[in-house]
């Protein structure tokens, strides 16, 4: 018999869900039951979606919302924190205000619009994005255009140099929707030399990637490692899962979040 008292680091999800599996609360509960961290979640919106597309957006009404996040964070000891897909502005500020009380690691994936091309968002909750929740992030982890959609900035450099100044302690850039022959990952601080990171681009196109990664991230913070080791191991975790890639819709392959070594 297992002894009940052996305790998992407590990881907060605050995301979407999608029905197909491939992204959103579900590929973050993966990622972190992978990673030996047990996924708290409270969800922003229901979508309709599949492998293919989405067509509609449901986010949740924001009283019924805060009372989820705060009976989690009162009753677990809550080690790190990844939010993703947020739905609508009348959330940031429930967000803000809740994760306020908390002082740990915040991974914030800023999911502005599907890879199908379904916007999640605008220009006005990219500004509350930006003044509420990144002051309160240590990573953020933004694809090439969402940092040039956050920042207004047409180079990564610049882009992140903008998004820093908001407050946030680093920003990881990832370089997919970049024309290049591989895929480069660029980890950006305040005081350091950018870090770049280089991987084999894969062929496919996948659904879920983004969550994927920055929920590893957050596993690996709440599991005590440094903000580097988490991003560059749970890089590796996420090509790997990319690699394996399972093709269960008519579109997108989604990544092999339980795949065997």
């Amino acid at each position: 018999m297992k002894n009940s008292n052996i305790q998992k680091p407590v990881v907060l999800v605050i995301a979407g869900h999608d029905p197909s599996g491939g992204a959103g609360i579900q590929a973050d509960i993966e990622s972190i039951a992978n990673a030996g961290c047990h996924a708290a979640t409270v969800i922003t919106s229901l979508t309709a979606q599949n492998t293919n597309q989405v067509i509609e957006t449901l986010p949740q009404e924001p009283d019924s919302f805060r009372k989820q996040i705060k009976l989690v964070i009162e009753d677990m000891k809550i080690a790190s924190c990844k939010i993703g897909m947020i739905g609508s502005i009348k959330l940031i500020d429930v967000i803000k205000e809740e994760l306020s009380k908390l002082n740990i690691p915040i991974v914030l994936d800023p999911v502005l619009s599907s890879t199908s091309g379904q916007t999640f968002t605008n220009k006005e909750m990219c500004e509350d994005i930006l003044s509420s929740l990144f002051p309160l992030t240590t990573l953020a982890t933004p694809n090439s255009e969402e940092a040039k959609l956050l920042s207004q900035a047409t180079d990564l450099n610049s882009a992140a140099k903008s998004l820093l100044k908001h407050g946030t302690q680093a920003v990881l850039i990832t370089g997919t929707h970049e024309a290049t022959d591989n895929v480069t990952n660029s980890l950006y601080t305040e005081n350091d030399a950018p870090i770049e990171f280089h991987w084999e681009r894969l062929p496919e196109t996948f659904h879920g990637s983004g969550c994927t990664l920055s929920s590893r991230i957050a596993a690996l913070l709440a599991l005590g490692n440094n903000l580097n080791t988490a991003v560059e191991e749970a890089q590796a975790y996420t090509w790997n899962t990319l690699k394996h890639g399972l093709k269960l819709g008519h579109a997108q392959s989604q990544p092999d979040r339980f795949y065997e070594k």
